[in-house]
């Protein structure tokens, strides 16, 4: 008996002194800790070493780590959480266009918008265009419209702009229309349309019906920044993420997002170090019918397992590597969500197609994610999942639908059998004055069923889908799972569909991490976890449900580093460069539009 006391006496002597020499580096007191962790809900303090959290408490347990060059940051009764994990994002390419881009989210009046277009319009050089590229609602605006062609020419003249309207039209000016050399012969691409007034000219206005290629065909047609502001370009836009309290994003890949060519910048900055956002990405196919040679071809060329998270510290990267396959698989499962225009129908084709991909990365063991807007394209893409999984079993391959906003509960079920998970986005926040005009009320009440997929165990997690359709604000989210509501303020959702505060954190957190099977190790802060959090401007918890969509990190550590502050916490953090080129909207209104 003595000797195994003396034994036990050594073990815990011995970790004791392990414990103990473990080097911290920062820790941060006097805070408003909420930590999601069911077991230690909130804490005043916490300790870091390297990129992990190595204890969490009171002020008083978490002082002993004060030592000589450990940095103390005072929250100073501030709430902190974990670090935002925004499931549905594109950053990838959204990065290389961010400093050509005038962002009205945010914004409260049209008249502002229109004023802050005419200005642009004013320092833009020839030869560039001024684009506004999504992420706003007319809904958002004191006046509730949206502006008109006339209003957009008279605030741009000479300076070509186009203007982009979630994925139900864009605006063309005069001299857009002319720059792209749009006449009342152009014919009409596929899937959309070129309005014409009765003199049979172009009006400016591009619809989808039903599909966005038109928006982003005409998109792609504008000019590029070069190499060097590009660079520029996706540090700004991380930074902004980063001041949004962002930490981890799932690249939901893109059209006109081509691999590997288009993915240079941010494997550049990850080599350097200087990607300061873990970024797992998917690979999205581009081309309609020949997505099955696309994704053997990556099959070959990327080995989905070696994935390398790198646990080092300053000045190392953070993590970066393909995930898995989506969000679109297959251009025929496209079901396009333009609340706007009647739902798409998917052609028969879809099946064979999708079979063949999905049989393919089954068997290579890659996970993929899948765009799935409506109930009816929904049980559709199930049926071929489910013949996939009788012939060449999923066995727990990880695999979730993105969006999701009509699935049924029988749908649901489905998807829990098959081990899948949903992303969900705060499309609802944009577009809910949109779909209740379509489909009433009712339908709009459990758009998306949040409530159920949490009731049912589905692993849910929470994402943006910015830049082009919704902002790159996961607030927002945040704000319509809790309230209900959209940006203009209409009440949509049922009360049993809205989710308390913490339960809505959760979903942008350890909700987005699980899809992926990542919430072993992030989305809580807790002993152990990485080091990625933010302090907030506000007390979320204690702050009016409209305040929610405004706020914003004052200080973000990603992997234990300080990549963002401001206020009283800006000399802790890299000094943000200025935008290049000179002229870009970023430099003059920023990203999004605080109030």
């Amino acid at each position: 008996m003595k000797r195994i006391k003396t034994t036990l006496f050594l073990i815990i002597v011995c970790s004791g002194s392990i414990f103990s020499q473990q080097k911290v580096d920062k820790v941060i007191l006097n805070g408003k800790i909420i930590t999601l962790n069911d077991q230690q809900p909130t804490v005043e303090a916490l300790a870091i070493a390297g990129n992990r959290i190595i204890e969490l408490g009171s002020n008083q347990r978490i002082k002993k780590y004060i030592g000589k060059n450990v940095q103390v940051i005072d929250a100073r009764g501030k709430t902190v959480i974990p670090g935002i994990y925004d499931s549905h994002l594109h950053v990838i390419r959204g990065g290389r266009f961010y400093n050509a881009e005038l962002r009205w989210d945010g914004l409260t009046t049209l008249a502002e918008a229109l004023s802050m277009l005419k200005e642009q319009a004013l320092r833009t050089p020839k030869g560039q265009w001024v684009r506004v590229v999504g992420g706003w609602s007319e809904f958002q605006f004191k006046e509730k419209r949206l502006p008109t062609l006339d209003e957009i020419n008279t605030a741009t003249g000479a300076t070509p702009t186009f203007i982009l309207h979630l994925y139900g039209q864009a605006f063309l000016n005069k001299a857009g229309i002319q720059a792209l050399s749009i006449t009342g012969e152009t014919p009409n691409p596929i899937g959309g349309l070129i309005q014409k007034n009765p003199n049979g000219e172009p009006t400016g206005l591009l619809i989808a019906e039903p599909s966005a290629f038109i928006l982003y065909s005409t998109l792609s047609k504008l000019p590029e920044l070069n190499m060097e502001e590009k660079i520029n370009s996706t540090k700004r836009f991380i930074s902004d993420l980063n001041s949004l309290g962002v930490t981890s994003v799932m690249d939901a890949g893109g059209g006109f997002q081509n691999f590997p060519d288009d993915y240079q910048i941010t494997d550049m900055l990850s080599k350097k170090g200087e990607l300061n956002i873990r970024l797992p990405y998917y690979l999205f196919a581009q081309k309609p019918g020949t997505e099955l040679e696309d994704y053997l071809k990556w099959i070959g060329m990327v080995d989905i397992s070696d994935h390398q998270t790198d646990d080092s510290f300053e000045g190392k990267k953070t993590e970066y590597h393909v995930q898995g396959a989506g969000e679109n698989l297959v251009a025929s499962g496209g079901d396009f969500e333009n609340f706007l225009k009647p739902r798409p129908e998917l052609p028969p084709a879809m099946e064979n197609q999708l079979k063949a991909v999905i049989t393919e990365l089954v068997k290579n063991r890659w996970p993929f994610r899948l765009h799935a807007t409506y109930d009816e394209s929904i049980s559709r893409f199930l049926n071929v999942m489910e013949q996939v999984n009788r012939e060449t079993p999923f066995n727990g391959l990880t695999w979730f639908f993105d969006h999701a906003e009509t699935v049924s509960d029988a749908n649901l079920d489905r998807i829990k059998a098959l081990g899948g998970g949903v992303a969900i986005q705060d499309r609802m926040a944009f577009q809910a004055e949109g779909f209740v005009s379509r489909y009433g009320k009712k339908a709009a009440l459990h758009t998306p069923p949040v409530r159920r997929m949490l009731d049912k165990g589905i692993r849910v997690g929470g994402g943006t889908d910015g830049t082009r359709v919704s902002s790159f604000n996961p607030w927002i989210g945040i704000y319509q799972f809790v309230s209900g509501k959209s940006l203009g303020g209409l009440k949509f959702a049922s009360s049993e569909n809205q989710v308390d505060r913490i339960s809505a954190l959760k979903i942008y957190t350890l909700g987005s991490a699980s899809l992926i099977h990542q919430d072993n190790e992030r989305g809580m802060l807790k002993k152990n976890f990485l080091a990625d959090l933010a302090i907030l401007n506000s007390d979320y918890l204690g702050i009016k449900e409209d305040e929610i969509k405004d706020i914003h990190s004052i200080l973000t550590i990603l992997n234990g580093k300080v990549v963002y502050g401001a206020q009283e916490y800006q000399k802790l953090a890299p000094k943000i460069p200025s935008a290049i080129p000179s002229w870009s909207p970023i430099n003059f209104y920023g990203g999004y539009q605080s109030h």
